[in-house]
């Protein structure tokens, strides 16, 4: 519901409140006073009745008296009979008995009577006097005289004042409060609204506003919801520009460098091969020692110089040369080259491979680099020595191997988890933060995932899933 509207209803609804509250109210007063004045003509009929009876009988006994102290109640003050020659004959006053009154004076009907006539109060209204001729047939007896002090109607009136006055102020103090409830409700989002803006505008973009309304207040909110959203969004991609233009600048000096090492290394692998053909034959009894040391160093070439090419091409597709090749072979080929640096390290190497693993559909040589990273940054997370566990093992449903590789190291912080396959992320002191990225993608280009575990302290797990057949089933 709109806001216009909820303010429209709730002023109708109070006015409807007032209104019924006053009719109530004067329905209430008005048949009060019309009870109030129904009894008062009663007891002035009854009292004219009384008073024309005293008149036409003989007896002796009155009874105004008596009646008086019933009739005072409903505002008659004093009853005179009086009769065709203006005597008092008889008197609710007894001290008036006998006295004389001028019967030009007395006027027929109700009339105001004098102030301070009959005994009236001063703190009373104006009384009133009722004259009643009493006539049987065609002779004219007297007089009945009644006056009235009409307090009892003035009371209920003033007491009717009082609560018309009360209902009203109820009403307009509920309408205060009312007023100043709703103030509050719809102008405090609009506090918050201004808060929010001045966070907002002040670089916060966390913050959200709850929508609380289908009015305009909510609308409002709903809008600085949606604008904040395309705030952050605009954010996130001018984050990501920026660090797409600083990728962009680093990989092209990093591609310059490469460049320039591949020269150097093809250099020591051709004079490698030089010592080997010319050298190697003088040797003698260190021949076989020598030729082992070459082929390692050779193959460290080699492996460098298929890590540079694999840096210039990492913004390019990956060109896999698939085989089916067995883990256990590759890991062969692979251990005898890092035996030696780990072993300097007290660091022991345990493999945990499932006997009739089927073999790999994989290129050999970008798998064995991932499981050389994987290995030198075990190593590297473990200083004092530990152990490397490489395991192994198929999932037949799937038809995909599951390898394992799990260390003994400080482990990974949990910030830092979603990050380490980022390029150029490192927390070592040298690296360049592409050893796990180049893995990441990789894996990812065999039709693999990888995934990984770790704990401070407690050492990190990377599990890698690899298919055993290409997708397309072209062996």
């Amino acid at each position: 519901m709109k806001l216009n509207a909820k303010l429209v209803i709730i002023m109708i609804s109070l006015l409807v409140v007032v209104l019924m509250t006053t009719f109530i109210l004067s329905q209430y007063a008005q048949n009060a006073l019309v009870s109030e004045i129904q009894e008062s003509s009663q007891e002035i009929s009854k009292a004219v009745q009384m008073s024309i009876e005293d008149l036409t009988s003989e007896a002796e006994t009155s009874r105004l008296t008596d009646y008086l102290h019933k009739a005072r109640e409903k505002g008659i003050n004093e009853i005179n009979i009086i009769n065709s020659e203006g005597e008092i004959i008889d008197s609710s006053d007894p001290e008036k008995i006998g006295k004389k009154r001028e019967l030009k004076k007395l006027e027929k009907g109700v009339h105001a009577a004098p102030r301070g006539a009959s005994g009236a109060s001063i703190l009373s209204q104006k009384p009133y006097e009722v004259v009643v001729p009493v006539i049987v047939g065609d002779e004219q007896l007297g007089y009945v005289q009644i006056n009235m002090l009409l307090d009892n109607i003035r009371d209920l009136q003033h007491a009717n004042f009082i609560r018309r006055l009360f209902a009203t102020c109820m009403v307009f103090t509920v309408g205060i409060a009312l007023t100043i409830f709703l103030a509050r409700r719809y102008t405090e989002p609009i506090h918050n609204l201004v808060d929010h803006f001045k966070r907002v505008s002040a670089g916060d973009l966390s913050v959200t506003i709850p929508v609380e309304s289908d009015d305009e207040i909510g609308e409002l909110a709903a809008g600085f919801n949606n604008m904040v959203e395309k705030l952050r969004e605009r954010e996130a991609l001018e984050k990501r520009l920026y660090e797409a233009e600083h990728l962009s600048r680093v990989g092209q000096l990093a591609s310059g460098i490469a460049h320039e090492i591949r020269n150097p290394l093809n250099y020591i692998s051709l004079a490698i091969d030089h010592l080997k053909a010319e050298m190697l034959p003088q040797c003698g009894d260190k021949q076989e020692e020598l030729c082992q040391v070459t082929d390692k160093i050779k193959e460290e070439v080699r492996r460098a110089n298929y890590m540079v090419i694999n840096f210039m091409n990492y913004g390019r597709p990956l060109k896999l040369r698939r085989a089916l090749t067995p883990y256990g072979e590759i890991l062969a080929k692979l251990l005898p080259v890092v035996v030696e640096r780990l072993t300097e390290q007290r660091i022991t190497v345990e493999m945990a491979l499932e006997e009739d693993l089927p073999p790999l559909w994989v290129d050999q040589e970008l798998l064995r680099n991932c499981i050389l990273n994987f290995i030198n940054n075990a190593a590297q997370a473990m200083p004092d020595g530990g152990v490397i566990t490489l395991g192994a093992a198929s999932e037949r449903e799937r038809e995909r191997a599951v390898l394992t590789f799990k260390d003994q190291g400080s482990g990974i912080r949990a910030e830092d988890l979603a990050k380490i396959f980022q390029p150029y992320f490192t927390t070592k002191d040298v690296g360049i933060g592409l050893g796990l990225a180049i893995t990441e993608r990789i894996i990812k280009e065999h039709g693999g995932e990888i995934r990984v575990e770790s704990q401070p302290s407690l050492g990190t797990t990377f599990t890698v899933s690899l298919p055993f057949k290409p997708e397309n089933g072209d062996v």
